[in-house]
């Protein structure tokens, strides 16, 4: 059976949370026409990267982007990972993915681990400290979010416990785009799994953002790519695939992790 994944490339307007969300509820519309079952949207989506003004713009709690996820989901019985928002907490200003089941149910908030201090993400953000795993029906998944496929020992380990399918949400930059698509094709063929990675469009005051928002197979096959316009990118996936490739180079059956811990621990004895 194949799902539709629909990724929603936006022009993320600069520290405007109002204004994104309606073009993001447009662009959920169209998507829904066009038969999506998955619908994916990009990192930060509803500020973009106006970290020095968090403290006025963040959502507090992510309740705002819940309740859009939660009722949009609900609405059109889509599976909803709503990109990642700007979380405001007691302890700080966090970088989540919300993830809405198409009950309107919220299964899944996922916080960036690995901040980008190219972005001065260091300087106004809380690194996040769990896994980004969740189920979609039978499907299992996980969720990262743009620096995060630079550590493919932390893809990996999703993919270890389970995930079939990685949902990527970005603002990844356009000079560093050969990094993007190379990356996330290696993430797809290490880890024989689908990946989904749905980045912005457009610029912000500093950035010239790549688009190129990328639907690849467990062969590390480009099955639907978009140009660096806002668009919508959509393409059809089969889940028995994962298992299919799977069972036809057993990478995972032949890992040696004892030896990899134990060279670790000689190396760095010796450094």
């Amino acid at each position: 059976m194949t799902i539709r994944i629909a990724c929603l490339q936006l022009d993320i307007a600069f520290g405007d949370p109002q204004k994104n969300e309606q073009q993001a509820e447009k662009a959920v519309e169209l998507a829904v026409k066009e038969g999506a079952d998955i619908i994916v949207l990009p990192e930060l989506w509803t500020t973009g990267y106006d970290l020095t003004r968090l403290d006025e713009i963040a959502d507090d709690n992510a309740e705002r982007a819940k309740t859009f996820a939660s009722r949009l989901a609900q609405t059109y019985g889509i599976h909803f990972v709503a990109g990642s928002v700007a979380k405001k907490t007691d302890a700080g200003v966090t970088n989540t993915m919300i993830v809405a089941n198409r009950n309107g149910q919220i299964i899944k908030e996922y916080s960036k681990v690995h901040l980008f201090q190219l972005m001065d993400e260091h300087l106004h953000l809380q690194s996040g400290n769990e896994p980004g795993l969740f189920s979609l029906d039978e499907l299992s998944c996980a969720g990262v979010i743009c620096y995060d496929i630079r550590f493919p020992e932390w893809i990996r380990t999703h993919a270890l416990s389970g995930a079939e399918l990685l949902f990527v949400v970005a603002e990844w930059p356009l000079p560093r785009l050969h990094h993007w698509r190379t990356l996330l094709m290696a993430r797809a063929i290490e880890n024989q799994c689908y990946v989904v990675a749905c980045n912005r469009a457009g610029s912000d005051p500093n950035n010239v953002f790549a688009g190129h928002s990328l639907i690849i197979d467990p062969w590390g096959e480009i099955l639907a790519e978009a140009d660096e316009d806002p668009g919508i990118l959509l393409a059809d996936i089969d889940p028995a695939l994962v298992r299919d490739v799977r069972s036809r180079i057993p990478v995972f059956a032949d890992r040696r992790p004892r030896l990899y811990e134990e060279t670790t621990k000689k190396f760095f004895k010796t450094y």
